[in-house]
């Protein structure tokens, strides 16, 4: 997956341009990206094919929003009918993907002084702009943007995402370019909060060996996260034995979080794959590569008024705050000038090919 062919159409997105009227902006055969602004004052862009669609927020952290696959929304169900414009993380949460990091990540500590998940998730990002082209995958259409953060004596850092939708396809490719600025060594962080809605009876598939070591339930408790004793019970059961989340079983306690970090194997091609498997045979699907990012996080939370698994949330560390991380050895070292980038699939799977993928990830675990 490249972002830089040169044959690309790529045209500047401005904040006059989007209104409540929804209208087509930029058509590319069956590929189309459409404008408009939510009733909140926020900006969005659809980006479609003939069976899927994306809703993407082009200057506030270049989220999406809400994600539709083969006719199916798969995005989590959560307080939230419409994005707010503000940049806490908690009073508009409720996203397909957002981009977290890149100073810090995950749930602060006392010894923390960053937000939650970090500056991205609600970043407001300096450009943005529409592409169209043709490259190995086929006719795309994308959005992309640019994010510059910059703080005397500490950060100065950009970041440009790109999020691609191909002709026919019921998947996103989502890359992440980082590039420092400074002339110096700086910390870094990155998750990927990609919130798919959790199916009853669904089975979750992945290409890691399931023991405690490697694929570890968080312990500790945040302080937005108020646990019952039938939640500890399941929490410790958890420790001992993670393959009991294998299923989504209604009657399990993921009221109302549960956290796993996991040790992901790659295939030849360097890819790890994660499914959620319905009752119907289809999936949802995952792809990352951890070279990139080695830490695959995974989220749940089932209650009456948010449904969501993160299914695999591909990371450079375990979401505990920086402070935790880099007491860890997680937090990893950007040089001066230099740039870090990610790539990863955000989709789903018909039936039919579901079982080649299962029958993939059996082949990675085995010879693991």
């Amino acid at each position: 997956m490249s972002d830089s062919n040169p044959d690309a159409t790529r045209v500047e997105l401005y904040p006059g341009f989007f209104s409540e009227r929804k209208r087509s902006f930029l058509e590319f055969g069956e590929l189309k990206a459409s404008l408009f602004a939510f009733d909140s004052g926020v900006a969005a862009v659809q980006l479609e094919n003939a069976v899927s669609e994306l809703v993407m927020l082009p200057f506030q952290g270049q989220q999406i929003w809400s994600a539709t696959f083969g006719g199916r929304n798969v995005t989590m169900k959560s307080m939230f009918d419409q994005p707010r414009s503000t940049d806490d993380y908690l009073q508009t949460y409720g996203g397909f993907l957002l981009h977290c990091g890149f100073t810090a990540m995950g749930v602060p500590t006392e010894e923390d002084d960053h937000p939650l998940h970090g500056e991205l998730p609600n970043a407001t990002f300096q450009k943005a702009w529409l592409v169209s082209g043709e490259d190995a995958g086929g006719p795309y259409i994308g959005l992309g943007g640019q994010y510059r953060h910059t703080v005397a004596f500490t950060y100065n850092y950009t970041a440009t995402p790109m999020v691609k939708l191909y002709a026919g396809a019921k998947e996103t490719q989502v890359s992440l370019r980082c590039r420092n600025c400074k002339n110096t060594p700086m910390g870094y962080m990155y998750l990927a909060h990609a919130n798919y809605r959790p199916v009853d009876g669904g089975r979750i598939v992945y290409s890691a060996k399931v023991s405690p070591q490697s694929v570890r339930v968080r312990r500790s408790i945040p302080g937005h996260v108020k646990p019952g004793a039938e939640y500890l019970d399941f929490l410790n059961r958890l420790g001992d034995s993670p393959e009991e989340h294998h299923v989504l079983d209604p009657t399990l306690s993921f009221d109302p979080e549960l956290v796993f970090s996991i040790d992901y194997e790659a295939d030849a091609e360097g890819w790890a794959h994660t499914l959620q498997v319905h009752p119907d045979g289809s999936a949802d699907y995952v792809r990352h590569r951890p070279e990139q990012l080695p830490i695959g996080v995974r989220w749940i939370s089932r209650t009456p008024d948010q449904d969501a698994l993160g299914l695999a949330l591909p990371s450079t560390a375990e979401p505990e705050g920086r402070a935790a991380e880099v007491a860890k050895g997680n937090v990893r070292e950007l040089e001066g000038g230099g740039v870090w980038r990610c790539d990863y699939t955000l989709g789903t799977l018909d039936a039919r090919d579901v079982g080649q993928v299962e029958e993939k990830i059996a082949g990675i675990i085995q010879d693991a």
